[in-house]
């Protein structure tokens, strides 16, 4: 049994560790994205340096480590190892990145989008361990989710099902990254949010920390915002409740931070207006790895990739 380095690419910060056979996380490491994003040439050569790095700082050797697991957050071809597309990191289309990078780090790679390796962490052994039919949802920069359906991870036509991010609320919406217009992404997006939360509280520059702090507090208008945004969420997934009748929503991502104002909300918006079959079959769960989710997600699509 041998080691896997897994990378966790987001649009604010990407997370590295290295996973030892057990599936536990044995070295960590983190670099901020936004000096590297407009270059794709620089942010592969980062990537391929941080690997390396965390690789010596495990004290391994290559012929110790299997391969390299990457999640990306946008359209990613997982059997062509290509990503199409990362609405919020400018410059990335059809860029084959598993071939890139294995020239590079001279080990098996193998990328995905970056929220169904969550999802590969989160039902082999995490909150969704035993479900078979459930949705992962992510709430940071950019809304992703995934799908366990039937007990096995839904990938769709083209590696591209889960872009719940990108599914149109508002027909006349506010023009969204991947180029349409009132996307949930632009409703409870970290972006979205913060603007949110600086309109309720009529001062400039709020962060949901922030809210969150104030909520605790009682402060009436912060948690007003937490209502609101819960509303967002809510409104967002009863679709996908009403359509895919699952067992289980996870939610992870940065905004899950704030399970205490955003949950039974959620829940609470979804069961009023879902039909009432579905409206009562589903449970909310946080995600069980949080910050580790990517990285133990990317252990997953290594180890099943090679067996």
């Amino acid at each position: 049994m041998k080691y896997v380095v897994g990378v966790d690419v987001g649009g604010t910060n990407i997370k590295l560790g290295v996973v030892d056979p057990h599936g536990k996380v044995i070295v960590r490491n983190s670099f901020a994205t936004k000096p590297f994003a407009s270059s794709k040439i620089k942010l592969i050569a980062a990537l391929a340096h941080e690997i390396e790095a965390s690789i010596i700082t495990a004290g391994l050797t290559k012929k110790q480590v299997a391969g390299v697991g990457i999640g990306l957050p946008g359209l990613v071809d997982y059997e062509k190892g290509i990503v199409r597309f990362l609405p919020n990191i400018p410059g990335w289309k059809k860029v084959p990145l598993k071939s890139i990078l294995q020239d590079k780090v001279k080990l098996p790679v193998f990328v995905d989008n970056d929220v169904k390796v969550i999802t590969l962490a989160e039902s082999t052994f995490g909150a969704g361990r035993g479900v078979k039919n459930l949705i992962c949802l992510t709430l940071g920069t950019g809304v992703g989710a995934s799908l366990i359906l039937n007990g096995r991870l839904y990938r769709g036509e083209d590696n591209a099902a889960g872009e719940l991010g990108h599914v149109p609320l508002n027909e006349h919406g506010p023009k969204c990254n991947c180029g349409g217009f009132g996307c949930f992404e632009r409703y409870v997006g970290k972006r979205a949010l913060f603007a949110l939360a600086s309109r309720v509280m009529g001062k400039p520059g709020m962060t949901t920390e922030e809210m969150y702090v104030l909520a605790e507090k009682g402060n009436k208008k912060a948690l007003l915002f937490w209502k609101k945004a819960a509303e967002h969420i809510g409104n967002g997934l009863v679709g996908v409740v009403n359509l895919l009748n699952p067992r289980l929503i996870i939610i992870g991502g940065g905004i899950s931070h704030n399970e205490k104002f955003l949950f039974k909300a959620v829940d609470a918006t979804i069961r009023r207006r879902a039909m009432s079959l579905q409206g009562s079959a589903f449970k909310i769960k946080r995600a069980q790895f949080k910050d580790d989710a990517g990285i133990i997600g990317a252990y997953v699509l290594v180890t099943n990739a090679q067996r």
